[in-house]
């Protein structure tokens, strides 16, 4: 049993059971990926997978603790690896965040671009997502870290460290009636247009569904799209009203206005979120720093050294109040 064995069947458990898909994601030829997968059930004594034909069905009651074990002994390797390379002090490596497009779009750029000027042979890739996916990524050791938002507790995974709070606001037209109320909009206001918002919206446990339904008002979802600059583009072609987190809003933007709601819908929270069994790379590190400079370093580094879970970490910060420089210093 080799590592490459172990590594090539978490690729086949991750890519849907698609041979092909996982060789291409090892880097690796099919045959190849197929010699080593009937090798390592040889070795076993049983078969991982359920077959038809030349494909792979299911993977079988064995299989799917074999796979956990694996998944186990991949993290471990790399742990090592990586606190190798942080007592070498080297300054290369590779740093993958999963996140939502608002956050790669809006809230990123500066803190990536002044981790690039300290680690410039650190590679940064970003895998973009549903929150449910970032978190199922970091969870299967696809990505280093992961940065998603609730508007209540923090993500129960891992650690989460909050970086800033931000609020929602509604998007429209300049020639909208809602922006010629002279006041902010309510609810009530809200749910006598159709509504132009995250995909999160479409889910049960939204906070936008649960306020609209906690007042008794109908919600029309007209358009739901993942990325915030398709949001204020269906809303400048009059598909209805936008609501939007606050960091995606332009002001300078001639063709649409953003209107304040705060208190009508619930504020929201950006966290990191990491694995409590990984080691980080210095690098790592020193991108939390400068996303969230309000967290104690040291802080961060004693709640995975030693285990120790800190209960109470410091109010982050508003959007609105902060100064971009700050990340880029």
């Amino acid at each position: 049993m080799t590592l490459t064995q172990l590594r090539y069947l978490i690729a086949i458990a991750d890519s849907g059971l698609n041979i092909t898909l996982a060789a291409e994601r090892v880097h690796a030829t099919q045959p190849g990926l197929s010699k080593q997968l009937k090798q390592l059930e040889e070795e076993l004594g049983f078969s991982l997978f359920t077959r038809r034909g030349k494909s792979l069905e299911a993977i079988t009651a064995a299989g799917a603790q074999v796979i956990e074990r694996a998944r186990i002994i991949q993290s471990e390797a790399a742990n090592i690896r990586a606190l190798a390379a942080n007592l070498r002090n080297e300054a290369q490596g590779e740093l993958r965040i999963a996140t939502t497009h608002t956050q790669a779009r809006y809230a990123l750029p500066a803190a990536i671009a002044a981790l690039h000027r300290r680690y410039p042979e650190v590679g940064v890739h970003l895998q973009p997502g549903g929150d449910a996916e970032i978190l199922e990524l970091l969870d299967h050791g696809q990505s280093d870290l992961a940065i998603v938002s609730t508007a209540g507790a923090p993500p129960s995974a891992g650690l989460a460290l909050p970086v800033y709070r931000w609020d929602r606001v509604v998007l429209v037209p300049h020639a909208h009636a809602l922006a010629k109320l002279g006041r902010a909009p309510t609810l009530a206001d809200l749910a006598a247009h159709p509504l132009v918002s995250y995909e999160s919206s479409l889910k049960p446990e939204s906070s936008l569904r649960r306020a609209f339904g906690d007042a008794g008002l109908p919600l029309r979802l007209a358009f739901t799209a993942r990325d915030a600059d398709l949001i204020r583009t269906y809303v400048g072609a009059g598909l209805g009203v936008g609501v939007l987190a606050e960091m995606a809003l332009d002001p300078a933007d001639r063709e649409v206005v953003g209107l304040p709601i705060d208190g009508l819908l619930p504020t929201c929270t950006t966290w990191i979120v990491l694995r409590r069994d990984r080691v980080l790379r210095e690098y790592a590190l020193e991108f939390i720093a400068r996303l969230a400079p309000h967290l104690d370093r040291r802080d961060v580094r004693r709640a995975f050294d030693h285990g120790i879970a800190v209960d109470e970490w410091p109010v982050p910060p508003r959007w609105r109040d902060l100064d971009p420089a700050r990340l880029a210093a």
